[in-house]
């Protein structure tokens, strides 16, 4: 287990690589598998130099890599943990109003669907 300093410093990353809403999409289009920038750019209309520019962000953040794949860099999420915490966090409701509940009939998370009921 890390350091309280050591999982800010994960969190830290992981927050600036999530703000902007360009890497935000670029790594959920990761998700679903490895792809060269110029495919990023096609599937999410965005130029490659502004894919470019993100992707080494992502990269500094240390959460893709990037592999020599012959002329082109392909580029994949780093780690299969980070692949399943994206999708968890996907499946987390944020109430923004007491007017709309966040309830899952089938959600295991104790004490989260009674205020609902």
């Amino acid at each position: 287990m890390p350091t309280l300093d050591a999982a800010a410093d994960v969190m830290t990353r992981l927050g600036r690589a999530m703000s902007d809403r360009t890497r935000s999409r670029i790594l959920l289009r990761l998700l679903d598998g490895a792809a060269h920038p110029a495919e990023l750019a096609l599937d999410l209309d965005l130029s490659r130099q502004n894919v470019s520019n993100h992707l080494a962000c992502l990269r500094g953040c240390g959460l893709v890599s990037a592999e020599p794949h012959g002329r082109n860099t392909r580029y994949e999420v780093l780690d299969p943990h980070l692949v399943a915490a994206i999708r968890e966090l996907l499946r987390v409701s944020i109430a923004v109003s007491e007017s709309e509940p966040c309830c899952d009939g089938s959600c295991p998370v104790p004490g989260c669907c009674e205020s609902a009921a």
